[in-house]
Formats: C-alpha cells, sequence, structure tokens
C-alpha cells in the first residue's frame, strides 16, 4: 500500500487494439466480463495545460479487487495516452487510487510535490487527474474520483467479475446518466 495514496485499485494498459486486448485477457488470462465504451465522452479535458479533444475507447473489467483499465486513443490529439504509444511503448501505463475526497487529496498531494499533467472528467463525481511521475514506461498515477454514479458503475463491475463463467465477455459501458438517477 502507498503511504501517499492508499491502495493500487487500478491498472491502467495503453493499447493499439482494445478488442484485441479484450480478447486476450477474457481468453488467455480469463479476466472479465468487460464493460466496453467505444467513445468516452470526455468533459474539461486537458494535457500540460492545454485543452485536447482527445477521444479514446475504454474497457473496464475487474480481477478479484484490482480493476484493469484498457484505453485505445481514437485520434491523434495530445494526451498522455497518445504520447505513450508515440513512445514506442504499449501495456501498462498507469496505476490509479480512487478516492471519495478528491479535492482534499488533490490538495494535499500537490502540496507533496505532485504535478498535475492531464484531467478530465467522466460524468458527475468522476474527475481523475494524472500526476508526472514517470520515470520509466507503467509508473504514472492516476488520482480518480469514486462518488456517484462512477462509485456505482465499479461496483457493479467488479461484483460482474465475481464467479464470471466466461459467458458474454464484452458489454456496453453503463450509462453514468440513467445511473444518476
Amino acid at each position: 500500500m502507498s503511504r501517499f495514496f492508499g491502495e493500487i485499485r487500478q491498472i491502467g494498459y495503453v493499447v493499439k487494439d482494445i478488442e484485441a486486448a479484450m480478447a486476450h485477457w477474457s481468453k488467455v488470462l480469463g479476466v472479465g466480463p468487460w464493460f466496453y465504451a467505444p467513445s468516452v465522452p470526455v468533459e474539461k479535458f486537458s494535457y500540460l495545460g492545454k485543452p485536447s479533444a482527445v477521444q479514446t475507447s475504454v474497457a473496464l473489467a475487474n480481477s478479484g479487487p484490482v480493476q484493469i483499465e484498457l484505453i485505445q486513443p481514437r485520434n491523434d490529439a495530445p494526451s498522455i495516452y497518445r504520447d505513450f504509444l508515440l513512445s514506442g511503448h504499449e501495456g501498462a501505463q498507469h496505476v490509479a487510487y480512487w478516492t471519495t475526497t478528491f479535492e482534499a487529496d488533490l490538495a494535499r498531494l500537490t502540496k507533496q510535490g505532485f504535478k498535475v499533467v492531464m484531467q478530465g472528467e467522466v460524468g458527475r463525481n468522476g474527475r481523475y487527474v494524472y500526476f508526472g511521475t514517470e520515470g520509466h514506461p507503467g509508473t504514472v498515477v492516476e488520482l480518480s474520483e469514486v462518488l456517484g454514479p462512477k462509485g456505482t458503475m465499479f461496483r457493479m463491475i467488479r461484483e460482474a467479475a465475481e464467479g464470471w463463467d466466461g459467458s458474454d465477455p464484452v458489454r456496453p459501458f453503463p450509462d453514468l446518466k440513467k445511473m444518476a438517477g
């Protein structure tokens, strides 16, 4: 457990072919089911302090308490994901820590010297930041808010993985607006 962040809750993989990655994880590794969003509606997105019109596909599944996230950039807009692939990497790109006290944790971590390099929002209570901590591939740190609909969705994804029998390996991403009520 990190003395700064708590438990690692997610490992994010940046991939060139998300469909092939979901197939590999479900068929070869037995991890699933995958909840897939071909296009993630990101708001207030910025990278290195500048707005960017990033387009990504995302798939989420759990392996025990750890969530696996697959991310495929779908355009050439500036992002940490695009730069990871352009540097010749593919695979584990970040670890994420989840919080229900986003503002307080963000203030504490920036006071400790962590610098935000990318940020955005996915639905209400779905803010996230990536800190510029990459010393080598796979060490970027994400702080992700998990209140409201996003927290409910993450819990549903974890529960779907418990005792998963391999059927229906790719499912549609839940609609966060409907989960908000």
